[in-house]
């Protein structure tokens, strides 16, 4: 599984007037409390009349879609050029993404397949989310909404719903000094972004960092949207140092449930403020646009990689132990952050990223580890040499650098007109339209660090590589990071238990793009189903170490047990109360969000007793 992975080669490469305060706005009309038990679909006597939809194409502009699969042209040739064309631009997430019809994920075995709405708003303004979100309400239809596309949990997609798609909503304005609506003479002002609802990564730092010269916390992935990211909590590469992503939010715009247009900050509305920091996309409105803090760029991001495969089983045991040993002594604290893989075959590959060091400080912190890598007595070798490398941090996401100074570290937007800063990390290639065996996440709290713990550690890891390739996330956790910036992370909705962690560990498998069904492109369902019991057994070594330590909700198991508590603790009930405030009759649903245990797995039926 290659997602949000810090690839080597390509690191070090790269390392070589928000829109007018709007007041708050009155529902369009007054709400009309959904008492129904089940949602409409088409062909319901309750559906929508052509001229309903007419009036809601009016209202938005006419950026009403009445929305067509794709898929149609292989359902009718699967053998022909035009399909073979289709699944070819599905390694193509700019592709994906510019589709209403698409999601960045083409399915999970067993748990869901992308499927299109019957009907979108490709909305351009607040205003158009708003009419869409009247029209859903008043009509009892299921509402989906779309930024990336990027939800591995299924929560971008719904046949037979109205969709939102917020894709075209992506202007990035910088702000010198930004004071929250409400704050004025309360809250100082700081350097900020505002961003709309449908921008993604690569664009955003590319606004902030190549250009702008400051730095914003996001995503490893490039095509993630950055709406999606922070409402989930979101972590990059430097969130040992910067803190989360929701952490940095000031301010959203969003839109509720009643079709008001809303400012939420901690000066207003700061219960539904607190809970779109980290409390899940889709669940408590849409929102429209975000405003970000910045900070100070340092001046060099660094990488450093190698791969390590050791001669026996005991020799492998005692290189995850001596890793283990070497991370808790001089990598945890806030220069450090991003991948370590476990893998089978006795290896281990090391994808580490740096800020704030140069290559000889970097190299004087690893020089222990490598020399005991490289002592013939430990029965270990370098299957990649190391690599340490540092460079100006400007460039980090700069295409035009990227593009001239190593080609191979990015991919670029292959349709004809494309623009040129439309580029993605070609080690995300694989997570484009991929179609999922299954993925399980569980932070692992720090304690386990400690000297007596260490073994225990050491002995699970390696009895869950021997099953399957582990992903250690080390930027997804916070312990490790400055006092202020845990302090920071403990006023959002994320679960605690990601403070005291260390790391995520992350266990998942992939297939190329599929849909069930459809000849010559169905996903291989017995092998995702092997791939997925050995993945369980995998984790459950993991497990018991940590039974109680939660999972990240934006990366974890479409069928995670428990997933109140594991996705967001304590916070869960203050959660519901913010949901039931907003949103009381349930009209936003996604999969294991807030508030959806009272509905049926596919967001249509209210389950009786909720």
């Amino acid at each position: 599984m290659q997602r949000r992975r810090f690839v080597g080669t390509l690191a070090s490469a790269s390392l070589l007037a928000c829109a007018a305060p709007q007041i708050e706005a009155a529902a369009s009309t007054a709400p009309t409390p959904n008492t129904s038990a089940s949602r409409v679909r088409p062909g319901d006597p309750a559906w929508p009349s052509a001229a309903a939809w007419d009036r809601l194409r009016q209202q938005t502009g006419g950026r009403l879609i009445q929305v067509r699969s794709p898929l149609d042209l292989c359902r009718d040739a699967p053998a022909g050029n035009a399909c073979r064309d289709f699944f070819r631009q599905l390694k193509n997430p700019y592709y994906i993404g510019d589709n209403v019809a698409l999601t960045q994920t083409t399915g999970w075995v067993d748990a869901w397949t992308s499927q299109p709405s019957a009907y979108a708003v490709a909305a351009e303004s607040s205003a158009d989310v708003a009419a869409a979100v009247d029209f859903a309400r008043d009509n009892n239809l299921r509402l989906v909404v779309k930024g990336g596309g990027h939800s591995y949990l299924g929560a971008s997609n719904a046949p037979d719903s109205l969709l939102i798609w917020t894709r075209g909503m992506k202007a990035i304005t910088l702000h010198d000094a930004f004071v929250p609506q409400g704050c004025e003479g309360r809250v100082a002002p700081v350097p900020a972004v505002t961003v709309g609802a449908g921008a993604i990564w690569m664009h955003t730092y590319n606004a902030v960092t190549t250009q702008g010269g400051r730095y914003v916390q996001g995503g490893g992935c490039g095509t993630v949207g950055v709406a999606g990211l922070v409402l989930g909590g979101g972590f990059g590469s430097y969130s040992k140092n910067y803190g989360t992503a929701a952490a940095s939010l000031l301010e959203a715009e969003i839109v509720t449930a009643d079709g008001a247009i809303r400012i939420a900050n901690a000066c207003t509305h700061p219960d539904l403020f607190w809970a779109l920091r980290g409390g899940g996309a889709g669940t408590f409105g849409v929102v429209t646009r975000l405003t970000l803090r910045t900070h100070d760029l340092p001046e060099l991001f660094g990488f450093v990689g190698a791969g390590i495969h050791a001669t026996s089983d005991a020799a492998f045991r005692r290189l995850v132990g001596r890793f283990i040993d070497f991370y808790a002594d001089a990598l945890m604290n806030p220069h450090w952050g991003e991948i370590v893989n476990i893998r089978s075959g006795r290896r281990l590959d090391i994808n580490l990223a740096s800020q704030g060091l140069d290559d000889q400080q970097a190299e004087a912190i690893w020089q222990p580890f490598l020399r005991w890598v490289a002592d013939p007595a430990n029965e270990c070798s370098f299957a990649l040499p190391p690599v340490i490398r540092s460079g100006p941090a400007r460039h980090r996401w700069d295409p035009a650098f990227l593009k001239a100074h190593l080609p191979g570290a990015v991919l670029s937007d292959s349709r004809p007109g494309a623009a040129p800063d439309n580029i993605f990390w070609s080690a995300n290639l694989s997570e484009a339209g991929h179609f999922i065996h299954d993925y399980e996440s569980a932070w692992l709290p720090a304690s386990l660090l400690r000297a007596e713990q260490r073994a225990q550690l050491a002995d699970a890891l390696v009895e869950a590589g021997q099953l399957w390739s582990i992903e250690l996330h080390f930027q997804k956790g916070l312990a490790g990071a400055p006092t202020e910036v845990v302090q920071a992370a403990a006023e959002t909705a994320t679960n605690p238990a990601m403070r005291d962690a260390f790391v995520l560990a992350i266990i998942a498998s992939e297939g190329p793009p599929a849909y069930p069904g459809l000849p010559g492109y169905s996903p291989d369902v017995g092998a995702a189903r092997r791939d997925a019991a050995q993945i369980g057994k995998a984790m459950a070594a993991l497990r018991k170490l940590a039974p109680d330590s939660g999972a990240y909700v934006a990366e974890s198991s479409f069928f995670q047990a428990d997933w109140q508590r594991a996705y967001w603790g304590a916070n869960y009930q203050r959660l519901r109360e913010v949901k039931r405030a907003y949103d009381p009759d349930g009209l936003f649903y996604v999969h294991h969000g807030v508030g959806s245990e009272g509905w049926s797995n596919d967001g249509f039926t209210r389950i009786a007793g909720h």
